[in-house]
């Protein structure tokens, strides 16, 4: 049955040299789904395995998960797998448990400056500086779909630096007056900027996050 709960019955006369590395995956899976755990340990699985297969088995994992119904405790350092995996994520950091939440939570709410800068790819940007001060802060972020572009006027005035063009999205490295490392900003895909091109950002008000001088949350 475990054979079939993981697509492996066409495979159960191999030997694990002719298996692929996501068939092996699979294979020590199904040892553990024959014993009838209570729950299951996940200690970076998907971590030797290229990328087209990182996604495949996550999507497979997932769907066993919703199958079985069984508590799933998985450990890695992927943040895209945790977001995209789990019920509930617990964000340590030195053996420090920095967050507990659902993934949305984590997202929209980070508790302190670590976990904001770890949740999301990519990550929030964090501002320090007079641009913190204005709003009574050691630290404010803003992730990047949250930051609007002009090329006429906007709060802060900065230059495009690297883009990176992903077909859906683009995005924009802004070098800004904010903060001295560059910005990150989301746009859609069809957006052109030139590099070395003025811009202006402006962060949406309702989106900013605020942090104090130890990096935990202000609300």
């Amino acid at each position: 049955d475990a054979a079939r709960v993981l697509n492996l019955t066409d495979y159960l006369d191999r030997r694990p040299g002719q298996l692929s590395g996501g068939q092996r995956q699979r294979v020590a899976i199904g040892r553990a789904i024959v014993r009838e755990p209570a729950a299951f340990l996940f200690d970076e699985p998907l971590s030797n395995l290229d990328a087209a297969l990182r996604v495949g088995m996550r999507l497979e994992i997932s769907e066993l998960h919703k199958r079985l119904a069984t508590t799933m405790i998985y450990v890695t350092h992927d943040q895209v797998e945790a977001m995209t995996m789990a019920d509930k994520i617990v964000v340590l950091q030195a053996g420090v448990i920095e967050q507990v939440g659902s993934p949305l939570e984590l997202y929209q709410r980070p508790r302190n400056t670590f976990v904001a800068g770890f949740i999301g790819s990519p990550k929030m940007n964090l501002i320090e500086g007079p641009e913190a001060a204005k709003h009574d802060a050691k630290t404010i972020g803003i992730r990047p779909e949250h930051i609007e572009i002009s090329e006429t006027a906007g709060a802060w005035k900065g230059t495009v630096g690297v883009s990176e063009h992903l077909g859906s999205d683009t995005f924009f490295h802004v070098q800004t007056e904010a903060s001295p490392e560059p910005l990150t900003v989301r746009a859609t895909g069809e957006m052109a900027l030139k590099y070395g091109q003025p811009i202006y950002l402006t962060p949406r008000p309702e989106h900013l996050h605020r942090f104090d001088s130890k990096g935990l949350r202000l609300e």
